[in-house]
């Protein structure tokens, strides 16, 4: 579609930027360990330090399980703002760093549910975002934006909340009305 915006691309992360995996996360490790983890206190990027009595392997299994996509959400205002963003004429990628295992579901469970209105061939998958040539990230993943060279939107996570993205050359953005 052109538009005012249609030089614009505008590359958008997809875990706790469009969806809520990190609540999902937790509330499934809770519930099958009988843990009581409250996902705002994960502060780190690093989410094994907040179940210290489960091993990697338990943490992440959930990730390569199909019914563990069906729980998660779209935050709140995702979808509307990103098809105004596309009506408006933006070119909009979806940039994700995920595993092979477990992109063919988080696709057809996230993407495809709640953002019908973006086709897979939107969809990147890259471990290192900066090779991206882009000029807006929106993005939860502080390491997503250190070297790259786009406009830098850090979407509030509670594992980046004590980051100055300020200090760093980022705007930070609380929701999705705000991004917009």
């Amino acid at each position: 579609m052109d538009g005012k915006y249609s030089k614009i691309a505008l590359l958008v992360d997809m875990d706790d930027t469009i969806e809520d995996l990190l609540p999902a996360w937790v509330d499934w490790l809770n519930a099958a360990n009988r843990l009581h983890v409250d996902a705002e206190s994960i502060t780190d990027w690093n989410i094994t330090k907040f179940f210290p009595t489960l091993s990697e392997e338990d943490i992440y299994s959930p990730l390569v399980t199909d019914k563990f996509w069906q729980t998660v959400r779209p935050k709140p205002g995702a979808a509307t703002y990103l098809k105004k963003l596309v009506t408006d004429g933006f070119n909009l990628y979806i940039c994700t760093c995920s595993s092979y295992l477990t992109i063919r579901k988080k696709l057809d469970c996230v993407l495809g549910q709640y953002f019908p209105f973006i086709p897979y061939d939107r969809v990147i998958t890259i471990r290192d975002k900066q090779l991206l040539k882009g000029d807006i990230l929106v993005d939860d993943g502080v390491h997503n934006f250190i070297g790259g060279s786009y406009v830098k939107l850090l979407m509030t996570a509670p594992h980046n909340k004590l980051y100055d993205a300020e200090a760093n050359g980022m705007t930070r953005v609380d929701n999705w009305d705000e991004a917009y």
